[in-house]
């Protein structure tokens, strides 16, 4: 078993706005917005009632709901797709059972839990553990219709053109999005990797890391799980 994180979620780019980390740890996930046509309705950011003041405009913006939790507004199972050769590289060496985690850069203010930095931070928002082995996109496509039903709703599959590289299905005793953040940065500021990163997975933590997948092996994805389990946060900092 080994594992993979992935950077998701709004962000300062798009669409312009960081999703906020709450006093009580817990946050608000918002989509990117779709940079696509689709060939069908996707949801708007209204569609989600999102709680976080978006830039004027993006109101009735069709949003990319991607990765897919099963119990977040309009979404049916847990599925992920991504047409990028930096993360599908990665995440197509996945197998049934592996991990893959999600994390976001989150917004925080003074009421911000003591374990996040000021401002700005990275935070796991989410798992899946993998029912199936990672697809490629055109391994999707030779699937009998029925092998294909748990992607239908994923926002790649979705698009006019599908465009996936890899594919990726959750099982979902083993997925969820998180009720409480799992901070990656220190405590002192949002572009320091704390040892979740510098210890555990294959990333120095150095440079941009929050936007790199992170890579860990069998017993990394154990520690990862038991912090989030324990919410043993503390365990994340150096002494």
């Amino acid at each position: 078993m080994h594992s993979v994180a992935i950077n998701v979620a709004a962000n300062t780019n798009e669409p312009g706005v960081r999703g906020p980390l709450f006093p009580d740890g817990s946050f608000e996930y918002i989509p990117i917005p779709e940079s696509e046509p689709t060939s069908g309705a996707v949801p708007t950011y209204a569609d989600l009632d999102i709680e976080t003041a978006l830039p004027e405009g993006y109101r009735d913006t069709p949003v990319h709901l991607d990765p897919e939790f099963a119990e977040y507004p309009g979404c049916e199972r847990y599925s992920y797709g991504d047409e990028h050769g930096v993360k599908a590289g990665p995440l197509s060496d996945l197998s049934a059972g592996d991990y893959l985690f999600f994390y976001a850069t989150l917004s925080t203010d003074a009421d911000r839990p003591e374990w996040a930095p000021p401002e700005w931070g990275a935070f796991l928002i989410g798992q899946f553990r993998l029912a199936r082995d990672a697809i490629t996109g055109e391994q999707y496509r030779d699937l009998p219709r029925a092998e294909q039903a748990p992607f239908a709703n994923n926002a790649h599959v979705k698009r006019s053109e599908f465009d996936a590289r890899v594919l990726v299905v959750g099982d979902p005793d083993e997925s969820a999005l998180y009720d409480t953040a799992v901070p990656l940065s220190t405590r002192t500021g949002g572009t320091d990797a704390n040892r979740l990163v510098t210890e555990l997975s294959s990333d120095s933590g150095k440079g941009p890391w929050w936007r790199r997948p992170l890579r860990f092996d069998a017993d990394a994805t154990e520690r990862l799980l038991s912090v989030r389990a324990t919410r043993s946060f503390d365990r994340c900092f150096a002494e």
